[in-house]
């Protein structure tokens, strides 16, 4: 065997996930190597929703301002719009009204807000982001054939698929961003543990101005069609103008490829009549319930789709994984520079497993939510009967899919309890509520965002090294954490400040955060041994 490549990372899988990854690990100034077997265009944008916690990651990353100024317009209202029948004749029974990108503001616990980018045009961004660096090897047309490992590292066959070429790469270890149906999951012998078919869907990417002038209700993100079948279909907004994503939602009778002719007829039945469009491509897939039993097999690691499969109601699909990259990427960072400890890669596992758990479940849950209309035969009739079934089951389901839109909670509010890298307090776990989110600084959870006065906000703080929070005048210095930190070699920053606010939200004097923005250790005075903190902090 001919190693013709060496590399501290290997990550395979070039979608978001994996874009995520080999920037940030770019970022902080390592090198990795990406393969990914397509060229890299995206005929089927599956991700539209780049979430407000993801784009604080944007904003380390410098990137806030490409996602801004992505294709997808501005000003189209955010509104999800439930009909009753079709486009022409039914009727609209409910509707989420959300503002404009250009309109909506940030929520008081964060300096962005969720933003509408899809996959196809968040992709290039973070492709962009990863080329930033030369310390990344971005290679697509490549596919991983095999791997091994052992103790100090994992040898992968790669095939070069224009030519033919194999070779082999060796790298201290390896990433698998590979999706829901990874190859390497399968080759580890990990298990995904979950419901393997919540249900059968097909996705249909159609193009057509036409659209917006056929009905009555106005520009939208997204119609839901309720039929005498109940919830059966969508039409989401890809670009807002001329290219739209439709999708054909089946329960039973498992994944088939519907022909061209079913799918005009479901198509004629959402819009209500004929019109000009263009079909660009089908996808038949399968919403899932699972998660991976573990994340982690000796110097290989599962990222995003391959670790966690879900339903992309509530849109934390892409986001889970972009997480995934962000809590292991510091962390390899850190056993690559020699100053991580055995443990801290193991706590990988244990502190984004139940992030996956509850966010696969809040997904399959937004799923039963969105299917959970059962209307009588007489639900399209023209009756005032008919019409005092289509008010209630608008109400009913206005009121079902309210916890789909309400998600602050979902994507700020997750903390790693129980992690072995967090100092606990002894202080209550905040509330996992959907919705509900409030800014602590407790050990395992996100650091909060306070605007400060110079128009930063805390969380610019954060990202490259440890920061150690000091708050208030009388604080105490720090300098037993930033000399045990020193002499173990961990990188550490001291950041001071004064503002009562900051003050306020941040709940002790001195607040140690991790290069993730997660809090690890806080207290009111120094440690008793502040040597035994550090080490606790870098998995030693």
């Amino acid at each position: 065997m001919k190693i013709e490549l060496e590399t501290p990372v290997l990550i395979v899988g070039a979608g978001p996930v994996g874009l995520a990854m080999a920037g940030d690990l770019g970022w902080r100034g390592m090198s990795c190597t990406v393969l990914e077997q397509s060229d890299g265009s995206i005929h089927q944008p599956r991700q539209d929703l780049v979430g407000i916690r993801t784009m604080e990651f944007c904003r380390r990353w410098g990137l806030v301002e490409d996602v801004v100024n992505c294709p997808y317009p501005r000003d189209l209202k955010q509104d999800n719009i439930y009909v009753a029948g079709d486009l022409t004749n039914g009727w609209e029974i409910g509707r989420y009204a959300v503002p404009s990108m250009g309109d909506d503001k940030p929520p008081p616990q964060s300096p962005q807000i969720r933003e509408r980018c899809p996959q196809n045009m968040f992709d290039p961004i973070l492709r962009k982001f990863a080329e930033r660096y030369k310390s990344v090897d971005l290679r697509y047309r490549h596919r991983v054939l095999g791997f091994t490992q052992d103790a100090d590292k994992v040898v992968a066959e790669v095939e070069k698929l224009d030519g033919g070429e194999k070779f082999f790469i060796a790298a201290k270890y390896m990433v698998a961003c590979d999706g829901a149906s990874s190859r390497l999951r399968t080759a580890l012998g990990i298990e995904m543990l979950g419901n393997p078919a919540l249900t059968y869907t097909t996705n249909v990417i159609f193009r057509s101005t036409q659209l917006p002038e056929l009905h009555k209700f106005g520009l939208c993100y997204r119609f839901i069609f309720i039929g005498l079948e109940g919830t059966w279909a969508t039409i989401v907004a890809i670009n807002g103008k001329d290219e739209w994503r439709f999708s054909i939602i089946r329960s039973g009778n498992g994944e088939r490829q519907l022909t061209e002719d079913e799918i005009h007829a479901a198509i004629r039945k959402a819009v209500g009549r004929d019109f000009n469009y263009e079909i660009v491509s089908i996808m038949p897939w399968t919403r899932r319930e699972l998660v991976a039993e573990r994340m982690r097999e000796g110097r290989v690691f599962l990222a995003g789709d391959s670790a966690h499969a879900m339903s992309p109601t509530g849109g934390f699909g892409m986001n889970t994984g972009v997480g995934d990259t962000v809590d292991l990427s510091w962390k390899i960072t850190a056993e690559l520079q020699g100053w991580g400890g055995a443990k801290l890669l193991d706590s990988y596992t244990t502190e984004r497993r139940p992030v996956a758990e509850r966010n696969v479940r809040e997904a399959a849950g937004n799923l039963g939510r969105m299917l959970s209309p059962a209307p009588t035969e007489h639900f399209l009739d023209q009756t005032p009967e008919a019409e005092v079934e289509r008010k209630k089951v608008g109400e009913d389901f206005s009121i079902a899919m309210m916890r789909e839109w309400k998600t602050l909670g979902m994507h700020l509010g997750y903390y790693y309890e129980n992690s072995p890298v967090c100092v606990p307090d002894g202080s209550a776990a905040p509330t996992l509520d959907p919705a509900i989110y409030e800014q602590t600084s407790r050990p395992g959870s996100r650091a909060p965002h306070v605007w400060l006065k110079d128009g930063r906000s805390t969380l610019d703080w954060f990202g490259k090294s440890f920061v150690l929070v000091r708050l208030g005048k009388d604080a105490p210095s720090g300098e037993a954490i930033t000399a045990a930190a020193k002499q173990r070699g961990m990188p550490i920053e001291v950041v001071t400040c004064d503002e009562p606010d900051v003050i306020k939200t941040y709940e002790r004097k001195l607040v140690l955060v991790r290069p993730d923005g997660h809090s690890c250790w806080r207290s009111n005075a120094e440690p008793a041994d502040a040597l035994a903190v550090i080490d606790k902090v870098r998995g030693a």
